[in-house]
């Protein structure tokens, strides 16, 4: 696997490189702004790029513009972005833009170091993963709880257990149920929101966009 690091923090982001080195990753570009970022990606074509949201020259979206950017034009580059902060607007177009290869952590809550190289691991090979935090703030407005009032208290669970990327039998695991009563609220999910079999997205992703779209 091959990755781009974009933080301004030196400390951080060779903590980071330092960690994916170690596993055998190859860090191609270690930057420390959106623009250097941008150049790295169309230069090196990598696998995933791991990306702070404020970073010089205003410290305030630098990043995700940068994602979105990466996104738009290298759809098949994985993003993970890794912060303090949710931006709610940016975060919301950037997990709209493509439903393959994104990631959005909270910096502060990344306290396992093989759940991280997993979640690294699996955005770069396609996969979703959503802090559960993250998907909290984006769910929290009253018009996104009217559209959740569609679905049971257990569908809740599931989709959002779904947005942090969650096998079914992690859900099941987690929520303490059987696999076959996961598989029926997901279809149950599914119908309410008529995301039918043969839609080109995955309709686990979907689901999630589903309710990230409703601001």
């Amino acid at each position: 696997m091959r990755v781009a690091l974009a933080d301004d923090s030196v400390l951080l982001r060779e903590g980071v490189r330092s960690l994916l080195e170690d596993e055998g990753i190859a860090v191609v570009a270690s930057v420390d702004d959106g623009q250097q970022l941008l150049t790295a990606v169309a230069a090196h074509r990598p696998n995933l790029a791991i990306v702070d949201v404020r970073m010089p020259p205003t410290h305030t979206t630098e990043g995700l513009e940068a994602a979105l950017e990466i996104k738009r034009r290298f759809p098949d580059i994985g993003v993970l972005v890794l912060s303090q902060y949710v931006l709610r607007e940016y975060a919301t177009e950037l997990l709209s833009t493509e439903t393959v290869g994104v990631g959005y952590l909270l910096k502060n809550r990344v306290t396992d170091i093989d759940r991280f190289l997993e979640s690294v691991n699996r955005i770069a090979e396609g996969g979703t993963v959503i802090d559960p935090e993250v998907v909290r703030q984006l769910l929290s407005s009253s018009e996104k709880q009217n559209s959740l009032s569609a679905l049971t208290s257990r569908e809740n669970e599931v989709l959002q257990a779904m947005a942090e990327g969650l096998s079914n039998r992690g859900i099941a695991e987690r929520l303490y149920v059987s696999i076959s009563s996961v598989e029926k609220a997901i279809s149950s999910i599914f119908d309410k929101f008529r995301l039918h079999a043969g839609e080109t997205t995955s309709r686990r992703v979907a689901a999630v966009l589903h309710y990230l779209d409703q601001s």
